[in-house]
């Protein structure tokens, strides 16, 4: 396994009006994050927020290509970006649900106390296989057929690469001390997107090649 110290490459936020920052996406363009009870859209260049949706936003968020998922309690909806419309819900997979990825045309759910990540059926929620980790799981994302999630227990937060198969941890970003991730998201690159939970901020560090 290969430990280093995350690069935080550049922070956002605070944001007006947004306390927390839950789970974080991207859609090619702008960082959408979760603060509770709206999803907002974060433009990474100038580092403003250009819009935001008012949906439940509790937890981990997703991106499809068309479509955003959010975690609301327990239950995850689908929501259209243009409109705010929440076009379907399924339920979530038990409850404590944190991160919230889509790949391979199903979705990705972060079990943050049971230190699981489910993969499920985004029509209609079935658990189709779990991972285990030996972490409280906070964020997810999947990168190039690579499988990433943050972690956030006591004082302690990483972002970790796992065996998709055996769970087993092959590289570990340690953050800074005090600094947590409550969602994570790759932007398809050399960046993963860290939600900051309490302190209200996003942050982008380096992917390792």
């Amino acid at each position: 396994m290969k430990r280093s110290a995350a690069e935080i490459l550049r922070e956002y936020g605070p944001f007006p009006g947004a306390e927390q920052v839950h789970g974080v996406s991207f859609d090619g363009r702008h960082v959408w994050f979760a603060s509770g009870d709206k999803l907002n859209a974060l433009d990474p260049a100038s580092g403003e927020t250009v819009r935001s949706i008012d949906v439940a936003a509790h937890a981990g968020t997703a991106f499809d290509g068309e479509h955003l998922f959010q975690i609301a309690e327990d239950r995850i909806q689908k929501i259209d970006p243009k409109t705010g419309r929440v076009l379907a819900t399924i339920p979530a997979p038990g409850g404590g649900d944190s991160g919230l990825a889509w790949a391979e045309g199903t979705l990705w759910v972060g079990q943050y106390r049971d230190r699981k990540i489910h993969q499920i059926d985004p029509e209609t929620g079935a658990i189709l296989r779990t991972i285990e980790s030996s972490r409280f799981v906070t964020g997810v994302t999947w990168v190039d057929g690579e499988l990433w999630h943050a972690t956030w227990e006591g004082d302690e937060s990483d972002v970790r690469q796992i065996d998709p198969e055996t769970g087993e941890v092959l590289e570990v970003l340690a953050m800074p001390a005090d600094v947590g991730v409550s969602g994570l998201e790759s932007d398809g690159g050399d960046q993963f997107f860290c939600g900051g939970g309490s302190s209200g901020k996003v942050r982008a560090i380096r992917r390792p090649r």
